[in-house]
């Protein structure tokens, strides 16, 4: 069976049809969503072709820590944060595709499967993290979003005068050279190039693609037009950037910037969508529906006035964040169905080696959820946790959820691999005996968390303080997944899991 993976970056789950049923958003589970319906039509008919996961949830965040789980089948914020794939690591490329060091003929005749990956998150291949694109057979990348160190030309540009000293005005000088046309959005090249590499590669019998979209994560800059449909004057409001602050907005900046941030990541949204469907085009042309499997899904979700905030990397990961779309397409089971069963990103590894008839290497995190697209009953898990490395841990059983705080000190805390903290900075010692120590290393300045999911969905109510039964239950299930996660001792410490009373 072919296989194609499909991650949109900073995906929100309320904007996509197949969870909002195209109502306006703030009539799904958030009252500080805005008003509007932002249209995905595409995304609603994989759905209509698929299963769409109600209860799945991300792993590592942010960005590259959630893609060495999906390439792994690994969690890797409970040993390191943000870095390169390892030797040690059994990278899904490879399981796919053996090595890369070989010939195609060669590769094939010895059972393995053409894998390619198409991206435009720089982050893949810049110094930190960048060799996650080594183990596939063929690699594309297109260059010049964000901080992509792509054209130096001293030119003048249009920037956003309060970009034009930080790193993001990489991006407005590359795109000056770039956009002539919505073709030539980021994201419209990604689906562009995955549509002709599948016309020309869909012959294969058995291929892996990985689409790797920076869209609709920040700078939210789409084609006017699409923005127009949100709010129009959103391009034209003082002091406007690409990315909103992460932190909390009020105080910080006006409401019609906040109202600009919000319509154009909706825009963003949109426009991913839009170019979604020339994939799906290719789909229908090369009869691909019946011998392909296909995985769509995001790496987390960001806040968007969620607890009055906006962006990552501040807080608990609140359902904003860490609940997200998920959806299979599988040639046999599941069409048009839906699962509350939980899942996570780290199943993809597990899911892709499966339907490919590839043996699954052990100690992996991730669940084959094959199984679970044939019978609606199957079981999976009982918890899904999720954290950033060095922070609080969230642990959900679907309905309650706790983001448990660690101690005022936060320590013990080691770092596992040799790899250095290279981009989200960390105070790491001396390695010895396969780990570092972390020193200093400050968590959120939040309280440990408690909400009841089924009557507070966007959890804007903490229930630690009174309900503090539910707390150690939950505490008790999380001490039970780290063990059974094989994570190392100290978090259970750090976590003040080590004590029975231990909320707050």
């Amino acid at each position: 069976m072919n296989v194609i993976t499909i991650l949109c970056d900073t995906l929100r789950r309320d904007h996509c049809g197949p969870y909002n049923h195209g109502l306006p958003l703030n009539q799904c589970w958030s009252l500080e969503a805005p008003g509007w319906v932002v249209p995905t039509p595409n995304m609603d008919r994989l759905a209509s072709r698929g299963t769409v996961f109600e209860n799945a949830w991300c792993g590592s965040t942010p960005c590259m820590p959630a893609r060495r789980d999906m390439h792994t089948g690994r969690l890797e914020f409970l040993e390191r944060g943000w870095g390169p794939l390892e030797e040690n690591d059994l990278d899904l490329a490879r399981q796919v595709s053996g090595s890369p060091n070989q010939s195609i003929t060669r590769m094939l005749r010895e059972g393995h499967n053409v894998s390619q990956l198409i991206t435009d998150h720089f982050h893949l291949w810049e110094q930190g993290s960048g060799n996650y694109h080594m183990g596939f057979t063929g690699f594309e990348f297109i260059r010049g979003v964000e901080g992509d160190c792509f054209r130096t030309d001293p030119v003048e540009f249009a920037c956003p005068p309060n970009e034009r000293l930080r790193k993001n005005e990489r991006h407005w000088r590359n795109v000056h050279f770039i956009r002539k046309s919505e073709e030539d959005w980021f994201c419209a090249q990604v689906f562009s190039k995955a549509a002709t590499w599948l016309d020309r590669n869909h012959s294969y019998e058995g291929f892996y693609l990985h689409l790797d979209c920076f869209d609709p994560h920040e700078p939210w800059d789409p084609p006017r037009e699409l923005v127009d449909e949100f709010f129009p004057c959103a391009y034209d409001v003082e002091g406007w950037t690409g990315a909103g602050p992460y932190s909390k907005w009020r105080g910080n900046i006006s409401e019609e910037l906040f109202k600009s941030y919000r319509a154009r990541y909706a825009a963003n949204v949109v426009l991913v969508d839009r170019w979604l469907g020339k994939l799906l085009e290719k789909m229908d042309e090369h009869h691909l529906w019946d011998n392909t499997m296909i995985i769509f899904t995001t790496d987390h979700g960001t806040y968007n006035g969620d607890h009055g905030r906006m962006g990552k990397l501040q807080t608990h990961q609140h359902d904003a964040v860490g609940h997200i779309p998920f959806i299979i397409h599988h040639p046999e089971y599941g069409h048009g169905e839906r699962r509350r069963q939980l899942v996570q990103l780290v199943d993809t590894y597990t899911t892709t080696l499966s339907a490919m008839g590839k043996p699954i290497p052990d100690d992996r995190h991730g669940l084959d959820l094959i199984p679970l697209l044939k019978d609606s009953s199957a079981a999976t898990r009982d918890y899904a946790i999720a954290g950033q490395f060095g922070k609080s841990v969230s642990i959900t059983d679907g309905e309650w959820i706790l983001h448990q705080s660690p101690v005022t000190e936060n320590q013990p805390l080691n770092w596992y691999g040799h790899c250095l903290a290279k981009f989200l900075h960390y105070d790491l010692g001396d390695y010895e005996g396969g780990r570092r120590p972390v020193r200093n290393c400050k968590s959120w300045d939040a309280p440990t968390w408690l909400s009841d999911k089924r009557g507070d969905p966007n959890e804007l109510e903490n229930l630690a303080d009174s309900n503090p039964a539910k707390v150690a239950e939950m505490q008790d299930a999380l001490r039970t997944t780290l063990i059974r996660l094989g994570s190392p001792e100290e978090q259970h410490v750090r976590l003040g899991l080590s004590q029975r009373n231990c909320a707050g």
